[in-house]
């Protein structure tokens, strides 16, 4: 299977998945990207994420038990699928020979 396209935003939701090991849903996640990159998040963009990484086969998700917290709601929890952590892996390669071809020390070019 050929490596999924992800933008930005997907890339983002689907490391924190990973680093959550299956504990994580909407809120968790919008809260996490929010507080590690300082930028806004809104919890419906996530869920429009989540679904479109599930639909690719890059997450799987889960009803959780129903907590008193959450006023007896259930949460829908995601943990990244082995085909998921292909991706990233594959991404991470990409990244990593493409820092390795810029020049150091890196200086802005002069026209």
């Amino acid at each position: 299977m050929s490596r999924a396209y992800l933008g930005e935003f997907e890339e983002l939701v689907l490391l924190t998945v990973a680093h959550m090991n299956g504990e994580s849903y909407g809120a968790s996640i919008t809260l996490d990207i929010k507080e590690r990159t300082g930028r806004t998040v809104i919890l419906s963009a996530v869920h429009v994420a989540l679904y479109r990484l599930e639909e690719k086969g890059l997450v799987k998700s889960e009803v959780g038990g129903a907590t008193q917290e959450r006023g007896g709601r259930r949460k829908r929890l995601f943990s990244i699928t082995p085909y998921g952590i292909n991706t990233l892996s594959e991404i991470r390669q990409v990244r990593e020979e493409m820092w390795q071809l810029i020049p150091k020390p890196l200086r802005p070019s002069v026209l």
